[in-house]
Parts: structure tokens; C-alpha cells; sequence
């Protein structure tokens, strides 16, 4: 039984055949199914059915063109809002959770439409906070190279203030809808947010009520220093990648800390690694079964993957069994560069080693044994503050999130360390997270707005 009496939290991170980068050859893989509503809908159902409080799905704004013969199914998907409202209508409980980037959005296009999906789903939505990080985005939007990663987060952080500035634009009481008087609303309870500042210039009101939640939850990724201080400001959930138990506790205590020093609480922020689960009724079987999948992996993925994270490096040029190059600085995704040359470098490893290993769960957590032996971990990195919770990743779909469902889930239950049944209404019930007041319900009671 568990010696802790916090519960874990859980998301489901959606990939359409699985997050292996050969999942999509895997016998037990549903091939060909990323724009099948009705395989989206069975996958929504299956993880409420776990109890999960979340899924997830992550968005791209470009095709990585220099390695278009690479190319799977996860560079071609539905758009998740759009997805995200089907889904809401054929369940009750799990959060919808989408990503909508900064960089190549507005913020009235983000609120209105997070907003609404909070209604549809009745208090369900949630939004990863992303910034762009590829040139192939940028030029997909008139410019000829992405923003620098400083400026990102900087245009990033007034982004999001913005949107929650337009989220409090209505009072809750603020429609009355009086036919005797014939005053609809209250003017007096609709709030222009006029704001000007360094990228954004935004008068408002939304033309969208106020959101069931308040705000809907709001996830962000990153694991940079500067990630780091935006998601302690603005995160009710950090979705990280972390793959050592000392380090990730590290990082734990490093996020919450920095939320502290923002006048935050250190249970508003919920810490979730990514977690690669490889399960089966024996340890041999499990690992059996990573082999097959690791089996699948054609050079030219491998290669590609690490390629798209570091900004369009071409390691074709490097042979399979040389040591992993010195590569400078990438323009991409900063965090998960520097992982990937320090294991290299700290483990010695091959360019074969370092492409099988990144084609299989891309940094993240992966636990290869039995449904009892991922619990443990689960467990065990719950109790020692590594993290609040995970997002599950399955290597192949739908068959490796029926196991967890099936085989994982039961044993955290039994254990006291995941709900056996949803007791909100809420995706902010289901993490425990408060409803944040309007800005302008703080002006009246005479605090900061």
C-alpha cells in the first residue's frame, strides 16, 4: 500500500498510432485513423473510462520539409480545437486539452476560442501554452525565420495576460436578460481590458461570456530557465521531460519555488512528466516488446526526429555506429537539445543509440516491466516530490492505453493513489486547482486588479 496520502494526476497524451515513432507499423497500432473522428471519440472514451483527468493533444503549424521522406502520421492530424468540441459531446467528465501557440496566434483568436470550448464542455477545456520554435512555422506565416527564444517567452507572457485579461471581460451576473425593463445586460458589469504593450494592442470586451472555469487550465511545456519562470507566473500544469528521479526532483522543487516567489502557492502548479509505459505480464515480454518496436525504427525517422527537434540538422552525413557529434546551439526546441547532447555525451552514445533511443519516447520517462512495476514508479516519484502526476504516453494505440486502463490503473487505485471515480464536475475539480476570481471582482473587494 502507499505511504502517501497525496493521489497522482493524470493526463493522456494522444498521438494517433502511439508515441513510438514506429508505432504506426506495429501490428497492434491503428494505422491510418488520424482523421477518423469516430477512432478519436473510442480513445476519449477509453481514457474517461481510466479516469484520467485529462487528454491531450498536441498541435504543429508546419510540415518539416527537409525530411518530408520521413514523414508519419503525427505531421498530419486534425486541428484540436475543432477535434477537442467533437469529443466534448460524447463525454461527461475527462478535461480536453489543447495546444494553440503564441507565436502565430492572436490573443482575442485564443480567448474566444478556449472560451468557448470551456462552455461546450462545461468546464472541461485547457490550453498548452506554446511558443513556436521551427523556421518551417515561420515560414508558413510570412516570416523567413522564427522569433528568438527570448523574445518568444517575452511576446508569450503578455499573450497570455492578455487573454486572461479578456476572459474576466464579463461579470458572472453581468446578463440579466430583463424583459420588463428590456436591459439585456448590465453595462456596468462589461469590463474593456484596453491594452497596449511591446507586441499586443487589444481593446475588448471578449464576445464570450466568462468561462465556466474562470479560466481554463493552463499547461505549458517548457524546461529552459526561461520556461522554467513562465510556467511558475502563468502554469496550472508543467508538462516536462524529465527521465532521472534526482533531476526531475529537482525540478519539482525548482518550479515550485519559483511559483512561491510569484505569490503562488506551490500546490497551484502541478508537475506532470511525460511517461513512456512498455507493459506486460512479465519483465521478459516487456522488453520482448520494446525490442519489437525499437526493430521497427528506419534510419531515416530516427534521423528526422532528432532533425525537426534541432531545427532542420541534417545528420544524414553521420554514419550509425559514430559517437553523436558536437552540435552547436539549435534554434529548435532549446530544452530538448540540451537533454539530448548531455545524454549523448554522458553516456558515450552512437548516433544509431541516440536516434532509437529519442524514436521511442523523445526524452521522456520510459518504464519497460509489469503493470505492478509501473506503479511502483509511478509511486515512488510521487512520494519523493518528483512529480504531482504524468502524462501517459502510450507507445502504441489503442492497445497500449487499454493496458494502462486495464492493467495500471487498478493497482493505483487499490493503492489509494488515483480516484476510483470522478467526484467534480470541473477539469480545475479534478486537479484540485481553485477558480480564479475576476480581475474585477479583486478591484471591488478593494485588492490589487
Amino acid at each position: 500500500m502507499s505511504t502517501t496520502d497525496k493521489q497522482l494526476k493524470l493526463g493522456l497524451f494522444i498521438q494517433s498510432t502511439g508515441h513510438h515513432a514506429a508505432a504506426w507499423r506495429h501490428p497492434g497500432s491503428a494505422t491510418g485513423q488520424s482523421h477518423n473522428v469516430k477512432y478519436y471519440q473510442q480513445l476519449a472514451k477509453d481514457a474517461e473510462r481510466g479516469k484520467f483527468d485529462l487528454i491531450f493533444l498536441a498541435d504543429d503549424l508546419a510540415v518539416p520539409l527537409p525530411f518530408k521522406s520521413a514523414l508519419t502520421d503525427r505531421y498530419g492530424k486534425l486541428e484540436p480545437l475543432t477535434l477537442l468540441s467533437n469529443l466534448a459531446a460524447v463525454t461527461e467528465h475527462i478535461g480536453l486539452a489543447a495546444t494553440m501557440s503564441t507565436t502565430f496566434n492572436e490573443p482575442f483568436h485564443a480567448a474566444r476560442k478556449f472560451a468557448s470550448l470551456d462552455h461546450i464542455s462545461d468546464g472541461r477545456a485547457a490550453w498548452n501554452v506554446v511558443t513556436s520554435a521551427l523556421n518551417d512555422e515561420a515560414y508558413n506565416f510570412g516570416q523567413e525565420k522564427i522569433l528568438d527564444h527570448e523574445l518568444r517567452y517575452d511576446r508569450a507572457d503578455e499573450f497570455v495576460q492578455v487573454v486572461k485579461g479578456l476572459w474576466d471581460s464579463w461579470d458572472e451576473d453581468a446578463v440579466g436578460a430583463n424583459k420588463e425593463s428590456g436591459q439585456y445586460f448590465d453595462a456596468d458589469k462589461v469590463h474593456v481590458l484596453n491594452h497596449k504593450g511591446p507586441f499586443f494592442s487589444v481593446r475588448g470586451p471578449l464576445n464570450v461570456a466568462r468561462p465556466v472555469q474562470g479560466r481554463p487550465v493552463l499547461i505549458q511545456a517548457g524546461s529552459s530557465e526561461t520556461g522554467q519562470q513562465f510556467a511558475s507566473k502563468n502554469a496550472d500544469i508543467v508538462f516536462t521531460v524529465q527521465n532521472d528521479l534526482g533531476k526531475a526532483k529537482h525540478y519539482y522543487s525548482q518550479v515550485k519555488q519559483k511559483a512561491e516567489s510569484q505569490g503562488r502557492s506551490a500546490d497551484d502548479i502541478k508537475i506532470m512528466p511525460g511517461l513512456f509505459p512498455i507493459i506486460a505480464d512479465t519483465i521478459e515480454e516487456a522488453e520482448a516488446n520494446y525490442q519489437q518496436l525499437q526493430d521497427l525504427v528506419d534510419r531515416h525517422i530516427g534521423t528526422a526526429l532528432l532533425g525537426g527537434v534541432f531545427d532542420n540538422i541534417d545528420l544524414s552525413g553521420y554514419a550509425d555506429d559514430e559517437l553523436f557529434p558536437e552540435l552547436q546551439d539549435a534554434q529548435g526546441t532549446r530544452s530538448r537539445f540540451q537533454l539530448v547532447m548531455e545524454t549523448a555525451r554522458r553516456e558515450g552514445l552512437t548516433v544509431r543509440e541516440v536516434y532509437l533511443r529519442f524514436a521511442s519516447a523523445r526524452g521522456h520517462l520510459t518504464v519497460i516491466g509489469t503493470a505492478e512495476q509501473i506503479a511502483d514508479l509511478m509511486e515512488l516519484w510521487l512520494r519523493e516530490e518528483a512529480a504531482d502526476g504524468f502524462n501517459i504516453m502510450p507507445p502504441y494505440m489503442p492497445g497500449g492505453l487499454n493496458d494502462f486502463v486495464d492493467k495500471v490503473i487498478p493497482i493505483l487505485q487499490q493503492r489509494g493513489l488515483f480516484r476510483t471515480e470522478y467526484l467534480g464536475h470541473t477539469l480545475r475539480d479534478h486537479l484540485g486547482l481553485a477558480r480564479p476570481a475576476s480581475r474585477y471582482d479583486k478591484v471591488a473587494n478593494g485588492a490589487e486588479g
